[in-house]
């Protein structure tokens, strides 16, 4: 009767454990992905982004969406997603295969105060739609429970502009 009642919760708490720890990893991936974006941006011309499509901002994508393929990221379709442009700011948005969206943006224009200096930057953010286990098991503990499944982990990094 003791391991029929604490099953359930042993089952909760080892799964909840290897959840936090998924998105704990994947929250990791996400900000070496934006500082690997926001490097590689950091030397690259500005003069083609008044282009459109502009070259340098595809390319920033490719090397986010590289890093993440590469460490086995359901990169949600990225590689194809267009574009939203305002100013110096490059939205791109990709739901392909996973639970909401992906949202990496490159802010080409952020600037920053360092030492009384304003430098310019680029900025990279990424806003990942992470997907619970946890949801399903709390719903067979408690079968009225309504739970948030699916969160958002962002992260972002920026670095002055050396071009």
């Amino acid at each position: 009767m003791e391991f029929a009642v604490s099953l359930p919760l042993l089952a909760a708490v080892i799964i909840g454990i290897t959840d936090f720890s998924s998105a704990c990893n994947l929250k990791f991936k996400l900000s070496n992905a934006a500082h690997e974006g926001a490097r590689f941006a950091s030397s690259q011309s500005t003069s083609d982004l008044t282009d459109v499509p502009s070259a340098s901002i595809a390319a920033i994508r490719d090397v986010v969406n590289s890093y993440l393929a590469g460490d086995r990221v359901n990169t949600c379709g990225l590689a194809s997603a267009t574009p939203a442009n305002s100013g110096l700011i490059w939205t791109y948005t990709a739901n392909t295969g996973c639970p909401g969206t992906f949202t990496l943006t490159i802010d080409r224009g952020s600037t920053t105060v360092t030492g009384g200096l304003t430098v310019e930057a680029t900025r990279v953010s990424v806003s990942y739609p992470f997907q619970w286990r946890f949801s399903k098991v709390i719903r067979v503990l408690i079968p009225g429970a309504v739970y948030q499944g699916v969160s958002n982990l962002t992260n972002e990094s920026v670095m002055q502009n050396l071009n």
